[in-house]
């Protein structure tokens, strides 16, 4: 396991350890989720505006989600429920801690069309063509191979399916060199520039690529990232 990667999973084992929750909260400012949150998010419409990934998925009936890095799973949650049950939603994530503290969270919303898997996002266990939706909030950005990242979702996105995801993009080109790995577990060392997360899924093959910024904190900024796997992939 590379040090940014074991940063990472040490960084949010402590946050599930304090029962704090998931990687960002749905202003995707990595802050941790509140008393509340859960039953909150599962009460309220998906149409909450810019930095929920899942007011960009535009779900439907009977699809099949895929939540990258999905920690205390309350997104997975509202997805599953959003589907309904005829439709899925998987949940990725690598620690132990956070799947944990996801599970306890279905049982208590009481929702059956969820499953939380063991795996990183660069090699989610899911089958190729297995997916229409993969979503993720603030997670992509703290991958050190966000190409991996990203042509593994095109590998188990359905011909036509589509990635939505809020994350962190720079708005100047970060300096290489040794990373702080306390910034970049807090989403902000692990940032690349809009330019390059284009270039990224365009190269995984996705097409229809969008990325809508939305606000500024400094060098880095959130990101709405929205595109589409062609019909005729295979």
């Amino acid at each position: 396991m590379s040090e940014i990667r074991e940063a990472v999973r040490v960084h949010y084992a402590e946050a599930a350890r304090q029962a704090a929750g998931s990687c960002c909260d749905t202003e995707c400012r990595c802050g941790f989720m509140p008393e509340g949150a859960l039953e909150l998010a599962l009460a309220t419409p998906l149409s909450l505006g810019s930095g929920h990934p899942l007011a960009l998925a535009d779900l439907k009936p009977g699809e099949v989600v895929l939540d990258l890095g999905s920690g205390a799973g309350v997104d997975v949650l509202v997805a599953a429920k959003a589907v309904g049950e005829q439709g899925h939603a998987y949940g990725v994530d690598m620690t132990d801690e956070m799947l944990a503290l996801a599970e306890a969270n279905r049982l208590k919303a009481g929702i059956t069309n969820a499953s939380f898997l063991k795996g990183t996002i660069e090699a989610a266990p899911l089958p190729a063509g297995s997916v229409d939706v993969v979503i993720s909030n603030c997670v992509i950005n703290l991958a050190e191979d966000k190409g991996a990242v990203l042509r593994d979702s095109f590998r188990v996105l359905r011909p036509g399916g589509r990635i939505a995801v809020a994350d962190m993009v720079a708005l100047e080109e970060i300096a290489v060199g040794e990373p702080d790995l306390e910034s970049w577990a807090a989403c902000m060392a692990g940032a690349i520039p809009v330019e390059k997360y284009r270039a990224l899924l365009n190269e995984a093959g996705f097409v229809d690529v969008s990325i809508d910024l939305d606000g500024d904190q400094g060098r880095v900024t959130n990101a709405n990232v929205r595109a589409r796997k062609p019909e005729s992939a295979v």
